[in-house]
């Protein structure tokens, strides 16, 4: 822990000690000044060039001090504060020694008595420069070899850190990012989900593209005047980035393959808590950007950093609000009936697609085809809920009622990830949609009569004349779960390649124990893994998927 202010000893035993010996040159006479100054303030010399995080305990302030390297008569330099928390007080101060008496010790003529009246007389604090607030504020200015500068920071709402940022290197391309002259955030576009912004490019950004990035930061609350501000929010919110996404927006953490990895692609961090969501988007030069996914008629606030992610510097843009447009009314479908519609559900906003159909007969027939995920089916009517069921696959429901009854279908995902489905309704029983199904739609496969370059697959069929035809696909074995759980069974053999058909057939027996047909793939290569589909295709031409099954070939027969 950093020393207290009453344990630093006095600023005159420190230019005591450091005229205690006879100089013989006004530049052995600082070098010994540093030493002991160094000696004396180890743990609160502010490095150069470097950004320091300071910890401010409440009430009690830290003073840091800095000088000019050896051999340096004069030079610029630049101090940055960033409040990270609350607002603090901080200031820049000054302590002169006499130059009358510098050239008197010099020439050796000084003695304790010289030393005494220097102390009085001679040495000069002044206050060069004195805020108050959270904003980031920067102070310019000339150092002198002969001159200690000391910055003094304190808190008086509770504990806190902040970063200072002391560069006697102003031409250097490692300063803070430089914002433009106007450094507003435009909102150009409001949608129900949605808001497009746009800012002025940082001059910085067009210089040193290579590690200079954007990165936005979306919030429920309110805007941030500073990147560290922002994140020290976030983490006492208690907030916490799922596994796959643990990289902070601050780029402190990052190691250069990560900057790399950055540089070419747009990192997006999603965080939940109580009080809402934030997000953070790292979007490379691009200074234009629609954030997607936003609850409708809500308000978000919006910050823009521009971060140099060697130095781990950053500039903020004023941040900006916008109100989400209020979500209309669901648009009900009208059902018509034996057309066929397709659906993808959104799951991430648990929305639910609303469909109507008027009834042209006592009896109606649905049928639902789960092509992605598992849906959430509702079938209401005159406010009654007559049917709900969850599922994944094919489903038909006959219902009863009156002459033009008015049946409500609701649907939705019951996964986070999205779902499709394909909806049919119809009175005419005598057309029907999909061909009748067997009791089950897995492929078999069997190890003994598995080759080299042989497999041979069997299913079940129905009593219906139907047509089957069988597709395969060599993969990858790290590609077997993808392949099969992000199938899209809704899709037909004409979304396949033409070299993936194998053969198509008709088969049915009326005695269902019998209905089950086989066929052997020949020509396939050793020790490969192939996925197998069959397509069943009825009297109406809708085609209907099996479930994949995946088969290796021997290695050695």
């Amino acid at each position: 822990m950093m020393p207290r202010l009453h344990s630093c000893p006095p600023f005159w035993l420190l230019v005591f000690m450091c005229f205690s010996h006879s100089l013989e040159t006004a530049n052995s006479l600082q070098q010994s000044f540093k030493s002991d100054l160094l000696n004396f303030y180890h743990t609160v010399i502010l490095a150069d060039g470097k950004e320091t995080t300071i910890h401010l305990l409440k009430d009690i302030p830290k003073r840091y001090y800095f000088v000019l390297e050896e051999g340096r008569m004069s030079a610029p330099f630049t101090v940055t504060v960033t409040p990270c928390d609350v607002p603090i007080e901080w200031s820049i101060r000054v302590h002169k020694t006499s130059p009358n008496y510098l050239g008197k010790a010099a020439r050796g003529g000084y003695d304790s008595q010289d030393a005494l009246k220097f102390q009085k007389t001679t040495k000069m604090e002044s206050t060069l420069f004195s805020y108050k607030g959270n904003s980031v504020e920067t102070y310019m200015g000339m150092s002198y070899f002969s001159t200690v500068y000391m910055l003094e920071f304190l808190s008086t709402e509770r504990d806190t850190h902040i970063t200072v940022y002391l560069t006697t290197d102003t031409t250097s391309e490692h300063l803070y990012p430089e914002l433009p002259s106007d450094p507003r955030i435009d909102v150009i576009g409001v949608d129900h989900t949605t808001v497009t912004l746009a800012w002025k490019p940082s001059p910085t950004v067009l210089q040193y593209q290579e590690h200079i990035q954007y990165c936005l930061l979306m919030n429920e609350k309110h805007n941030y005047k500073s990147l560290c501000a922002a994140e020290t929010a976030i983490r006492s919110s208690g907030m916490k980035s799922p596994p796959a996404l643990a990289l902070p927006l601050s780029p402190n953490a990052l190691n250069p393959q990560q900057v790399m990895i950055l540089s070419n692609g747009e990192l997006s961090i999603i965080s939940k808590a109580g009080s809402g969501e934030v997000r953070q988007i790292c979007m490379g030069t691009k200074n234009t950007y629609t954030v997607p996914n936003l609850t409708p008629s809500t308000q978000y606030y919006f910050d823009v950093f521009v971060v140099n992610f060697l130095t781990n510097a950053s500039a903020a843009y004023t941040g900006t609000f916008a109100r989400t447009l209020e979500e209309p009314e669901p648009k009900i479908t009208e059902l018509k009936d034996g057309k066929v519609i397709h659906l993808v559900l959104d799951g991430r906003k648990q929305k639910f697609y609303s469909l109507q159909y008027r009834a042209r007969h006592k009896e109606v027939q649905f049928a639902f085809q789960s092509c992605s995920g598992q849906v959430q089916v509702e079938i209401s009517r005159d406010g009654k809920l007559l049917m709900s069921e969850s599922f994944a696959g094919l489903r038909h429901f006959t219902l009863k009622g009156k002459l033009w009854d008015v049946y409500l279908v609701n649907l939705g995902s019951t996964e986070p990830s999205n779902a499709s489905l394909k909806v049919q309704v119809s009175s005419l029983f005598h057309k029907p949609f999909f061909p009748v199904l067997p009791e089950s739609l897995k492929i078999k496969s069997f190890s003994k009569l598995r080759t080299c370059d042989s497999v041979t697959i069997a299913w079940l069929g129905t009593q219906q004349m139907s047509k089957y035809c069988v597709y395969r696909k060599q993969i990858e074995e790290d590609q077997v779960w993808m392949e099969t759980r992000n199938a899209d069974r809704c899709l037909g053999p004409e979304s396949r390649h033409k070299s993936d058909k194998v053969m198509c057939k008709y088969f049915h027996d009326l005695n269902l124990r019998r209905a089950v047909t086989s066929e052997t793939i020949r020509g396939l290569e050793a020790g490969t893994v192939y996925l197998f589909d069959v397509y069943l295709i009825g009297s109406s031409g809708i085609p209907v998927r099996y479930y994949s099954r995946v088969v290796k070939t021997r290695k050695k027969c």
